[in-house]
């Protein structure tokens, strides 16, 4: 039994006692009057104590943890439940912290395509952090950089106006793209998290995109033995905005 239940079980002994009494030294219409009193009183202390588990139970409810990116989130061809966004709920249930983790990552996701759908996700589920993973596919398909910018810009404050903690999860651009769009391509993170002053990942498949015995066949997309590779690269960044 917890301590709110003890007390209330205590309360409810003292007014047992008080209407003995009552019946004991009080006239006939006023012990009925003060009995009364005591059982509104009892009525709602068990009301109270009714609806405190309730509470508490919102009280302790998990923090979501968003996850808003594209196939390397959404984990393509990879089983659910060995992607790094797995792992992550699986090592922030082992070390303790409250969050649960919600993943609205689609496969082929650019940056305009989650602006689009951010304004619902956070409506919906209210998240305490938001980890954005885009980018990817907006650099290979050779998008303008001022408008992946714009985008990256909306997502940012629109997540952060709600009181969300952001993570931005850096990409980089194969060299047949051309040095200079590659570049700038990468600097663009860098410049986002010193302007919004958010922790940054500044590649998410270091150690991973050149090592073909951790990607899958067509070259693009991380296997399941890279998934705690990508979490790895992650954790220092997200381990900047968790609380317990």
């Amino acid at each position: 039994m917890g301590k709110s239940e003890l007390r209330l079980l205590a309360l409810l002994n003292d007014t047992a006692r008080a209407v003995s009494v009552c019946q004991r030294q009080l006239s006939g219409n006023l012990c009925r009057a003060v009995a009364i009193g005591f059982s509104l009183a009892v009525f709602s202390l068990l009301g109270l104590g009714l609806a405190l588990p309730g509470l508490v139970q919102a009280a302790a409810a998990p923090k979501p943890i968003l996850v808003l990116g594209d196939s390397l989130s959404a984990g393509y061809g990879v089983k659910v439940d060995a992607t790094w966004v797995a792992l992550l709920e699986q090592r922030l249930a082992k070390q303790g912290y409250g969050y649960r983790v919600v993943n609205a990552s689609i496969s082929g996701e650019t940056t305009g395509g989650a602006r689009s759908r951010l304004p619902r996700a956070l409506e919906l589920h209210k998240p305490a952090v938001v980890i954005i993973e885009l980018g990817g596919n907006d650099g290979l398909r050779g998008l303008p950089l001022k408008q992946v910018r714009s985008n990256f810009e909306y997502l940012i404050e629109t997540s952060q106006a709600t009181q969300a903690k952001v993570v931005l999860v850096g990409m980089r651009m194969p060299p047949n793209y051309g040095a200079e769009y590659a570049n700038t391509f990468h600097a663009l993170y860098g410049e986002l998290a010193k302007k919004y002053d958010v922790p940054l990942v500044d590649f998410f498949l270091d150690g991973v995109a050149l090592d073909d015995t951790l990607m899958q066949s067509d070259g693009i997309h991380p296997n399941a033995t890279a998934q705690p590779k990508l979490l790895d690269n992650l954790w220092p960044a997200l381990n900047k905005v968790l609380k317990k």
